[in-house]
């Protein structure tokens, strides 16, 4: 093993080598241009910080060979990737800057005997070699911090997009950050909303929600709002079937989706019905995991929700009255004398068949059936609301 050159002999290498590194910068940067395809694919504000990162490292090999060994063990990154805006690890790839690494290597090693005392060379091909390894570990250890970064700041980002869907805030501030996130504002979304599981870390569960959403064809934001885990969801066809696939990332108690909305913008719309839902879905300790924010329109009812209310008025209550008085009259006796179609049939002297006849067209109208407990319960909080509601019946 060659041991370190005299000192004299050092400096005279690093001052022929300092001599040339304009050219020898100016040739690494003409071979990017011509063998690396993506180089010309750049911007020309990124060339010219590629140019500058190359230019540092030969400088730096330079001052690097001329320094005492036991000094060569300072860290490189600040002297070689320092002047480069951090963006720059967003255009260029690991592996595209190890190949300008190994590019600028070669054309260094290329000229050192052109450029060299032949006494000089091979002590610096040695040097070239130890030095390609440390930028080779610099490279690794910038790109590793900025993901690192990258990762919390896109967590942090994620978390201001999904608490200002939350609080319905302007679409230009929801938009804005979602955008640097990568997401598609037009695609459909739903919100889906539980409980935080106690069992695995935060950062871990999200990972495991996106990781299930990709694997569905569907882009997902989450965010711990207290005890609460809530998850948009995007590229969504059915609510419950998308909500079905992350269903088991939350904690335990009821999982519940909003339904699903056209574009980013009008997601709080699902974030409301989802955090209704999710309020009142106790009043249903049967309900399935997860349940649509639709399925507890009578609990969210009851609890005080006025959206849920006002569609129970207007969409069943209100469809039913704009369609036959005969079908109000018939579903409010028919639950009054406890879903018997005999008694309801002799109270208001027509066939038992009339009877099943317009309960089918009360189910026909509001999509609720009469028949099923759990529709039952719905329409007669309608009628209730409905009546309620000093509407009148035409």
């Amino acid at each position: 093993m060659s041991t370190s050159p005299p000192a004299s002999r050092r400096r005279r290498a690093a001052a022929a080598l300092q001599r040339s590194t304009g050219a020898l910068s100016t040739a690494a940067t003409t071979r990017m241009a011509s063998d690396m395809v993506w180089f010309a694919g750049l911007s020309a504000q990124d060339r010219s910080w590629v140019g500058v990162i190359l230019q540092a490292g030969i400088r730096q090999f330079v001052e690097w060979y001329d320094t005492e060994a036991p000094a060569r063990e300072a860290p490189l990154t600040a002297a070689i990737f320092g002047s480069a805006p951090r963006e720059l690890t967003r255009v260029i790839t690991l592996q595209q800057t190890v190949e300008m690494i190994r590019l600028s290597i070669d054309i260094v090693e290329a000229n050192i005997d052109e450029i060299l005392h032949p006494d000089d060379a091979p002590e610096v091909h040695e040097a070239l070699l130890r030095y390609a390894r440390e930028v080779a570990f610099a490279s690794a250890e910038v790109y590793a911090r900025a993901a690192e970064s990258r990762g919390a700041w896109d967590a942090r980002l994620e978390a201001l997009v999904v608490d200002a869907v939350l609080r319905a805030e302007p679409d230009d501030a929801v938009l804005s950050r979602a955008n640097a996130l990568g997401w598609d504002a037009a695609a459909p979304v739903a919100v889906v909303i539980g409980s935080v599981p106690s069992d695995r870390s935060e950062l871990d569960n999200f990972d495991d929600v996106r990781r299930a959403a990709r694997a569905h064809d569907m882009d997902a934001m989450c965010a711990a709002q207290g005890e609460r885990l809530v998850v948009i969801l995007g590229s969504v066809e059915d609510p419950r079937t998308a909500a079905s696939h992350v269903a088991d990332r939350f904690g335990p108690g009821p999982v519940v989706v909003g339904p699903v909305m056209v574009g980013l913008s009008k997601a709080h719309l699902s974030a409301r019905a989802a955090s209704s839902a999710y309020r009142s879905a106790a009043g249903w300790p049967a309900a399935p995991r997860p349940v649509s924010s639709g399925d507890l329109l009578a609990e969210r009812a009851l609890a005080g929700d006025g959206h849920a209310r006002r569609h129970l008025v207007e969409e069943v209550y209100m469809l039913l009255a704009d369609g036959k008085e005969t079908l109000l009259e018939t579903l409010s006796t028919w639950l009054e004398l406890g879903s018997s179609i005999e008694a309801t049939a002799r109270a208001l002297f027509v066939h038992p068949n009339t009877v099943r006849y317009r309960l089918g067209q009360v189910a026909e109208i509001t999509g609720l059936s009469p028949g099923q407990p759990r529709d039952a319960f719905t329409l007669h909080i309608a009628l209730v609301l409905g009546q309620q509601s000093g509407r009148r019946v035409p």
